[in-house]
C-alpha cells in the first residue's frame, strides 16, 4: 500500500509507523488519520509483526492539526452557522476511530515523541498502549482554550479526574519529564537516548507470543471500556465539534482570518480572557 502522509516498514517482528510530513512539524491533514488505521491494520495482519511502534519524522511526532490551513482557510471542521453537529460528528468521529486502532489493535502499540506531540497529536501518542517521551519533548492539548475538546479523551484513563481537569483548563504543554512524573507516559529519557530507550523496551516485548500479548491487552482494555471509555470519547466529539462553533469558538476561527493563526494562538494562550466581549450572560429572568 502506498502512503502519502507516513511510511510504514518492517524489520524483524517489529512495525514501525512513521507519521511523515516534516515540513508541517507532522501535522494532520485529511489523509492522515486514515492512513494510520491502514498502517495499523497491515500490522494486525502481519504474523511476523509482534509489536508496532509509532514515531514522527524530522524534529516532532505530530504537532495536532494542521489548523493553520484549518483555521486560515476553508476548513471542514469549521461550518457556516446553522451548523450540523451530526455532520461534523461523522468527520470527527471517523478520526478518532482511526486512531483509536492504535488502541484496539491486538498487538502492543508504542508511541516514541520528539518534540512535540499536541493537539491532535497528544491523541495519536495517548491512543497508544506504551509511550515513551525525550525529555525536552512537549505534550498537551492547547485547543482546550477554545476551538477544541481530545475527541480520544484518553487524559482523565491515564491521569485521573485531577491532573486530566489541570491539563485541560489550562491548555498547557508539558516536558517529557512533567509528562512522566504526572503519569501521563511511561518514561521519560534525554533526547540523545530515545532511540534506544525505546528499542530496549522493544526487545523485552518482541520475544513475548503474539497470543500471550493479545491476552494481556485485551484484558486491560477492557477494564478501560468498562469504565465508559466509549461513552467518554462519544461526549467528548460532539463537544469537540460544539467548541468549534460556540461564539468564541467562531470567534477564534474569525481572528485567525485576520491575523493568521500564529497570531490567533499567542492570543488564546497568552492568560488573557478569550473572545473579550463576546461571552454572553445568562438574562436576569433565567437566574
Amino acid at each position: 500500500m502506498e502512503f502519502q502522509t507516513l511510511t510504514y516498514s518492517v524489520e524483524g517482528r517489529v512495525a514501525t509507523i512513521t507519521l511523515d510530513r516534516p515540513e508541517r512539524l507532522n501535522a494532520i491533514d485529511d489523509r492522515m488519520p486514515a492512513e494510520i488505521a491502514a498502517a495499523v491494520d497491515l500490522a494486525e495482519e502481519d504474523d511476523d509483526v509482534h509489536v508496532v511502534v509509532v514515531t514522527g519524522a524530522g524534529r516532532a511526532f505530530c504537532s495536532g492539526y494542521d489548523l493553520a490551513e484549518y483555521a486560515e482557510g476553508d476548513s471542514p471542521y469549521s461550518q457556516e452557522m446553522p451548523w450540523d453537529p451530526m455532520l461534523d460528528y461523522r468527520v470527527m468521529g471517523a478520526n478518532t476511530a482511526h486512531f483509536m486502532r492504535l488502541f484496539h489493535c491486538h498487538k502492543p502499540t508504542i508511541a516514541k515523541v520528539r518534540g512535540w506531540a499536541v493537539g491532535g497529536g497528544s491523541d495519536i501518542a495517548l491512543a497508544c498502549d506504551l509511550v515513551v517521551m525525550a525529555e525536552d519533548a512537549w505534550i498537551g492539548y492547547p485547543p482546550a482554550r477554545v476551538w477544541g475538546c481530545p475527541t480520544t479523551a484518553m487524559w482523565v484513563y491515564r491521569l485521573g479526574p485531577e491532573r486530566a481537569k489541570r491539563m485541560l483548563f489550562t491548555g498547557d504543554l508539558v516536558t517529557g519529564r512533567e509528562a512522566a512524573e504526572m503519569g501521563l507516559v511511561l518514561r521519560a529519557v534525554p533526547a540523545d537516548e530515545l532511540d534506544a530507550a525505546v528499542d530496549a523496551l522493544v526487545r523485552r516485548i518482541e520475544g513475548v507470543p503474539r497470543n500471550q500479548l493479545m491476552m494481556q491487552k485485551m484484558v486491560i482494555n477492557q477494564a478501560l471500556e468498562a469504565m465508559g471509555l466509549a461513552a467518554t470519547q462519544r461526549l467528548a466529539t460532539l463537544f469537540d465539534g460544539i467548541a468549534r462553533h460556540t461564539p468564541e469558538g467562531m470567534w477564534f476561527k474569525q481572528r485567525a482570518e485576520r491575523v493568521g493563526f500564529p497570531a490567533a494562538v499567542a492570543e488564546r494562550d497568552s492568560g488573557a480572557p478569550i473572545a473579550p466581549g463576546v461571552s454572553r450572560r445568562m438574562p436576569e429572568s433565567r437566574r
